[in-house]
């Protein structure tokens, strides 16, 4: 029937005018989508107190200063928490989170904290506590994110070294990574969150995607790949493609891409001959390309830095990456 036709009565032309106007909070339902990261801001955030911007600025009359700053210094790497923060993970976070957003840049964080952390390399191990600490812990992270636009890694590793940790462990751990994933979709709606799964060379894609399933990656934007090693970028495109296939598909990826640059010799702790990859840029298969571990922080007391801790930055490391040797 024409819509004319139905208007020639006044029953139908009064109904239609009240439904007309009833007022649109009435009408809409839920809160609004949220929006990508990358929309809301206008490129990577680069840390002015990094390891080795700090050190830069602590040595200008080194030999090194110039092509770590111009290298590495310079360019987006992500900020590791790892508990314990001055004042806090709260003030931490959200006083990154708001240096960042005062520039309207994107800051690339990492929640480093999971307890039995790092449970089979060793080199740094911690965490928190207990589960409930570590649930309050990231829940606090999520909430001091908020609603500024984010990338956030979710423990690096932790998915991964299960070959490391009893049957209790391992639940107590995929139901702390599943919080974690539900405190992002809650509190920090313009984040894209990423579970890290390891790398191309560590667990079987559909053991990996089963793991990743079970912590909760449907309830943020994907997975991250490669973090703190050196597969090379195709490579990890295809682990992460086999990945989101044994998941059914619709998830992403990013790739951290800081020490890739001549792939990987089989040697995950300071292997001789690493090279910088390329810098963090909005990627093509993947999400993004990302510097998540920081060029020149030790991986421990091992390999080509036998007495330099993890986490310590090293400028010798750093000029090591930097011509590839």
């Amino acid at each position: 029937m024409r819509w004319n036709t139905l208007l020639k009565t006044t029953s139908l032309r009064t109904a239609l005018i009240c439904l007309l106007v009833v007022p649109l909070p009435l009408l809409a339902a839920g809160p609004a989508a949220a929006a990508s990261p990358i929309s809301l801001t206008s490129g990577f955030y680069s840390n002015p107190d990094s390891g080795p911007a700090v050190w830069v600025r602590n040595n200008p009359s080194d030999a090194r200063a110039g092509r770590i700053q111009s290298a590495i210094a310079s360019q987006a790497i992500a900020r590791w928490f790892t508990g314990g923060e001055s004042g806090g993970v709260g003030p931490a976070v959200a006083n990154y989170v708001g240096a960042a957003d005062s520039h309207d840049r994107l800051p690339v964080l990492v929640a480093y904290n999971i307890p039995l952390r790092d449970a089979c390399g060793g080199h740094s191990s911690g965490g928190a506590g207990s589960v409930a600490e570590y649930r309050t812990w990231i829940s606090t992270f999520a909430a001091a994110v908020g609603t500024r636009p984010a990338v956030v890694v979710i423990e690096p590793d932790a998915l991964s070294d299960f070959s490391c940790l009893n049957s209790t462990q391992i639940s107590d751990r995929l139901a702390m990574l599943a919080y974690a994933t539900q405190m992002f979709q809650q509190k920090a709606p313009n984040t894209w969150a990423y579970l890290d799964a390891g790398h191309t060379n560590w667990v079987a894609p559909a053991t990996m995607a089963s793991r990743l399933n079970s912590a909760g990656v449907r309830n943020i934007r994907g997975y991250s790949l490669n973090v703190s090693n050196f597969y090379s970028t195709g490579s990890s495109e295809t682990y992460g493609n086999s990945i989101n296939s044994s998941l059914g598909g619709g998830s992403h990826f990013v790739v951290d891409t800081s020490r890739n640059g001549n792939g990987s010799n089989g040697e995950w702790c300071n292997p001789a001959g690493r090279k910088l990859g390329v810098t963090p840029r909005v990627g093509g298969g993947e999400d993004l390309l990302l510097w998540v571990k920081t060029p020149g922080n030790s991986d421990g007391a091992c390999g080509i830095a036998p007495t330099v801790p993890a986490g310590q930055f090293s400028p010798a490391i750093a000029v090591r990456l930097i011509d590839g040797t």
